[in-house]
C-alpha cells in the first residue's frame, strides 16, 4: 500500500475469472504460521478437517440427496473423509441435518447435539432446514434449524443435489483448518 493510504485490515477475496480458475473451497485468505503452537494448531486441525465424521439426520425428501452423496460412487465421499456416516451421535463429530424440521422433532435435535462430542459442527442441507422451505408459514414448522442448534455451513436448494453438500463439505474443511489461525496480512 501507498503512503497516505487508508491501511485498514482487509481480507483480500480473490475471485475465479473462469470455471478454469475455481477451487472448490480455496476461496479464503491463507494465514500465517509464525509459532510452534501455531504449527501445532494448523497440523491439529488438519488431521481434523480431513477425517469428519458426519451423523446422518435426514427428516424428508433431503435426506434421499444426503444418502446418495454417501453411496452412489460418482460422488464418492471416501475422499473426504466421510464414508461412513456414523449411527450413533456419540462417534460423530458433523451433524447433517436434512429436510424439514418440526416442532415434535427439534428436542430430539437438540438432544442429539448435545451427544456429540467437542468439537462439533453442523451442516444445514436444504431449503427446509436452512429457513422453513415451502412450509414456512407452517405452525408446525421450525422456521430454520439455526434457532435450535448452531449451523456452520447452509447447503441451498430444493433439494440439492450431491454436488453441492460435497461443496458444502469442502467448504466445512476448509474452516476447520482455520480455526484459531491469525488470517495473513497483505
Amino acid at each position: 500500500m501507498r503512503e497516505g493510504q487508508n491501511k485498514g485490515k482487509f481480507i483480500p477475496l480473490t475471485l475465479a475469472a473462469g470455471p478454469g480458475e475455481y477451487t472448490p473451497g480455496k476461496q479464503e485468505a491463507p494465514v500465517v504460521l509464525t509459532t510452534v503452537a501455531d504449527m501445532l494448531q494448523w497440523a491439529q486441525n488438519w488431521a481434523r478437517s480431513r477425517s469428519v465424521w458426519p451423523f446422518m439426520y435426514a427428516l424428508a425428501c433431503c435426506g434421499m440427496e444426503m444418502i446418495a452423496s454417501a453411496s452412489a460412487p460418482q460422488y464418492d465421499l471416501a475422499r473426504f473423509g466421510s464414508e461412513v456416516f456414523r449411527a450413533s451421535p456419540r462417534q460423530a463429530d458433523l451433524m447433517i441435518v436434512a429436510g424439514t424440521l418440526s416442532v415434535k422433532m427439534a428436542p430430539r435435535l437438540r438432544r442429539l447435539w448435545e451427544q456429540m462430542p467437542n468439537p462439533k459442527w453442523v451442516i444445514s442441507m436444504g431449503q427446509c432446514a436452512n429457513s422453513g422451505g415451502e412450509f414456512y408459514d407452517s405452525y408446525y414448522t421450525i422456521q430454520g434449524c439455526d434457532t435450535i442448534v448452531p449451523v456452520d455451513i447452509y447447503v441451498p436448494g430444493c433439494p440439492p443435489r450431491p454436488e453441492a453438500l460435497i461443496e458444502g463439505i469442502s467448504k466445512l474443511r476448509e474452516k476447520i483448518e482455520k480455526q484459531g489461525l491469525k488470517v495473513q496480512e497483505l
